[in-house]
This record gives C-alpha cells, structure tokens and sequence, in this order.
C-alpha cells in the first residue's frame, strides 16, 4: 500500500442537488495522478472536523477524497449548532442527499477519478447505502453503522419516505458494512433483515460485526471508540477499496 506524504486540500464549491452551490473539502495526493476517488458522507452530528480529517486520511492512501456539506443550505458556522437546525427541520431530503452526492462524485471524475467509491457512517451509512440503489455512477459502498436502513412503519418521514431497506434490489455495486455488536441503531436484529435483503437479491457485500463495540466505535473523540476493533475496521475499509478502485 502506498502512503502519500505530500497532499492538497482545501475548500472547494459544488454543484449539488437541483445545481444548488454548496461546500464541500477535497483532498488529493500530490503528483499526476488521476487518483481513484472517495465521497465522504458525514453523519448526524455534521460536517465537522472528524470528517475533514478523514478526508485527508483517505488522501494519505492515495484517493482524490471530497466531502460534501449536506447542511450547506441550513447554515454555516459551528457545526454542533448547524447540526441542531438541522435535526430540527428533520433533517436533510433523501432526494437531496442523493443530489449532493452526485454532485460530489461528478466533481471528482472532473478531476479525473476513473473509479469512485461512497462511504459515511451513523446517518451518512444509511445514505451511502440508499445512494448505491439510486446511481450506477460508483463502484464500491461502505455502510459505517448505517441506522434507520430498516425504518419502522410509523418512522417514514416526508424527508425520508422509502426506507433504504426497500431500495436493496437496485443497489449497483459492491458494499462493505461495519457494525458494533452493542449498537441499537442498528441494531444486530436490524443488521440481520439488512443481510438477508442482500441475500435475497443476490448482491455482492460483506458484513463485519464487532464484540464489544457500538455505535460510532471509530470515533476516537468520543467515549464511543474502540481502539482494536476502530484499527481492524479501518484495515477492511481500505482492502476493500484497494480490491474495487484500485484493482
């Protein structure tokens, strides 16, 4: 595996859901490339430094990375608070997830991505995988902990109205999901219904479960994280993108 110790990064604008302009951070390796491509996904909390960081991770092993700000039309400024609008307007559109994101994967085949992969976690897993089932645009998913892939009958929100579970027929492309044993959003239940609709339609995936970690376990912030499991995890997510992009 190559390690790239020199990267740009920084600021860029996008063309999102129905060609609104919204923010985004990319980072890339230095040199020639073209350099396989990565859209990061953030979760519930916001687009916030974890998620910059973890942009410029995936540029550290050479993917031209972008992440897209879904609370870009909500507000900018601390993102605890945008997140709080956020949650308070129920949060972002499926249809306009699946806009965005789009917009950030069009970005980097600008920029010369010939193969592109999509992974977010907590909420941003849940719309990784619903954005696999509505584009052929990408080649591999990752599902970090996605909750509400299986969405109760009474929770069908006019932002949210198909829960991703009902989307697995079309999903287009190789996907890897992480999950924490101890989680209950998903819970293990819920992971097993997302497993057998996999099954079912005979599509390509793999699933890792870990003992003694929950929700958020890569989280190393948080009281959520989980050293060994976060390090085994990180190791399946960039084999699996190594087997799918740069293959």
């Amino acid at each position: 595996m190559s390690f790239y110790k020199g990267m740009t990064a920084g600021p860029v604008t996008i063309k999102g859901h129905n060609g609104d302009e919204i923010g985004a951070y990319q980072a890339r390796p230095d040199g020639p490339g073209p350099f396989p491509g990565v859209v990061l996904i953030h979760h519930l909390p916001g687009w916030s430094e974890l998620y910059i960081e973890f942009t410029r991770k995936f540029a550290h092993h050479g993917y031209a990375a972008i992440s897209h700000d879904l609370y870009h039309r909500i507000g900018q400024g601390d993102p605890e608070e945008v997140a709080a609008k956020a949650r308070a307007e129920g949060g972002v559109s499926d249809a306009q997830v699946v806009g965005d994101t789009e917009g950030a994967v069009n970005w980097l085949k600008a920029q010369g991505s010939k193969k592109i992969g999509v992974i977010g976690s907590c909420s941003g897993g849940r719309q990784a995988f619903m954005y696999a089932c509505n584009t052929k645009s990408i080649d591999a998913v990752v599902d970090l902990w996605g909750g509400r892939v299986v969405q109760a009958e009474d929770d069908r929100p006019e932002k949210q109205p198909v829960q991703p579970l009902d989307m697995t027929k079309d999903l287009s492309c190789p996907l890897l999901g992480l999950f924490g044993n101890d989680d209950r959003a998903p819970s293990p239940e819920q992971v097993d219904m997302h497993e057998a609709a996999l099954k079912q339609h005979g599509k390509d995936y793999e699933f890792h479960r870990y003992d003694g970690a929950g929700h958020g376990f890569f989280y190393y912030h948080r009281p959520l994280y989980r050293v060994e499991q976060a390090l085994d995890g990180w190791e399946k997510v960039f084999a699996f993108f190594e087997k799918h992009l740069k293959g």
